[in-house]
């Protein structure tokens, strides 16, 4: 038992200081590097220590941005007519202004009735039908084949830049229906088109092509040679031609047997530098003649070329024969940019495979076209556009894209 004498006893033998050396283990955990970044140094900080240079005490102003006003809307300002502007507001129907008003007031908006304008009306059996019954409310647009017409009118009606496209149209065998197509073709081209067409025939053997239309005038290739110094105007050259109810001009061939050789190259470029005043198409009836001189010419301006072929063995060969020319002569690109109308109304059509005869062309032209029979054109008269089977001015139309699409759309010279 301790008491509190020897209590004191102990507290007087222990000394002032003490030290104890203890040996603590080895570290038994690193920090991580992530932490290592973080850390803040282990400076010992003197809190009696002030350093006069350092402020003790630091204030942070925060600044909020301010959005700049939104300008105030400048008042809209009416136009009147008195004012020469382009509204009628606050005005009534019909009144007149105080002041003269300028041709822009003369708008759409103003003076079209919206209660009468509708939309074009369809074209096709049912859907006039439906049109009618409904009091023009309900439109279902025009049917299938007016939609299928009205694109390929489309594709024909491609616009030109730069000169006149001339397009011959060419064999080397008579007969096949040659002036037929060339026919077929510009009366196609010319109801469809806004700009001018025109066939001249530059048959050396007494050509037909006026015969398919109704005569307006006695005048051939021979007068527009003859005069060519006094066509001063368009008005001047209509006298020569002959015009068809589709608006097709043809201007025709010497008719007399003895002048017929006088029609030559030169002569040819007469007349075609005539029409490239006034035509934008300009399309060849050319004999069968394929070494005469105007044929030399007819190609040398040709940006593309029909070929004709009827629908027999000879009349094949003779036309394939046509493109063997062509290539040999340096008319290689006319012969690839070609398009061949196979006149399915001659003789001995029925006897051969038509479709042997167009894989045969089209693997050496760009398109071939299937001309079907017609009575109209199979009398040789005059050929009236209108009263064409439908089939028939489909093959039509479809030879005219074609052809078009084959023309270049601009040109520099």
């Amino acid at each position: 038992m301790v008491t509190n004498r020897d209590h004191d006893d102990l507290a007087v033998s222990l000394p002032e200081s003490l030290t104890i050396n203890v040996d603590l283990p080895a570290t038994v955990h690193d920090v991580p590097d992530d932490e290592v970044a973080v850390s803040i140094d282990e400076v010992a900080v003197d809190p009696g220590f002030v350093d006069a240079a350092v402020p003790t005490t630091t204030s942070v102003t925060l600044v909020t941005p301010q959005a700049e006003p939104l300008p105030e809307p400048e008042p809209a300002i009416e136009l009147h007519g008195d004012d020469h502007g382009y509204s009628r507001r606050d005005r009534l129907r019909g009144e007149v202004s105080s002041s003269p008003e300028p041709a822009a007031m003369l708008t759409a908006d103003r003076l079209l009735d919206e209660r009468k304008t509708r939309r074009t009306p369809p074209e096709g059996r049912w859907p006039q039908f439906v049109y009618a019954i409904s009091f023009h409310l309900v439109n279902l647009g025009d049917s299938r084949s007016v939609r299928e017409r009205k694109a390929v009118e489309a594709r024909i009606a491609k616009q030109f830049e730069g000169g006149t496209r001339f397009v011959p149209v060419l064999t080397r065998k008579g007969g096949v229906g040659k002036t037929t197509i060339t026919t077929l073709l510009g009366m196609a081209l010319a109801s469809t088109r806004e700009d001018r067409i025109i066939a001249i025939d530059a048959n050396p053997d007494r050509g037909t092509l006026a015969e398919r239309v109704t005569k307006q005038t006695r005048a051939t290739v021979r007068d527009v040679v003859t005069r060519a110094a006094s066509i001063s105007g368009f008005t001047d050259f209509t006298t020569l031609v002959s015009r068809d109810e589709t608006r097709l001009d043809i201007l025709a061939s010497d008719t007399d047997p003895m002048l017929s050789e006088a029609f030559d190259e030169n002569d040819y470029n007469v007349v075609a530098d005539l029409t490239a005043r006034f035509y934008s198409i300009v399309l060849t009836d050319c004999g069968t003649g394929i070494v005469h001189s105007v044929m030399r010419a007819t190609l040398q301006r040709a940006d593309s070329v029909v070929i004709v072929s009827g629908g027999s063995v000879d009349e094949a060969r003779l036309a394939s024969e046509t493109l063997t020319w062509l290539e040999a002569n340096g008319y290689g690109d006319l012969v690839r940019n070609a398009v061949v109308a196979l006149n399915t109304a001659t003789q001995g059509t029925n006897l051969v495979k038509i479709e042997e005869i167009e894989a045969h062309f089209q693997s050496r032209v760009r398109e071939v076209v299937r001309i079907p029979y017609d009575p109209q054109l199979a009398a040789g008269s005059v050929v009236s556009y209108k009263d064409l089977r439908p089939l028939t001015k489909n093959a039509a139309r479809e030879l005219a894209a074609l052809v078009v699409e084959g023309l270049p759309a601009r040109r520099t010279n």
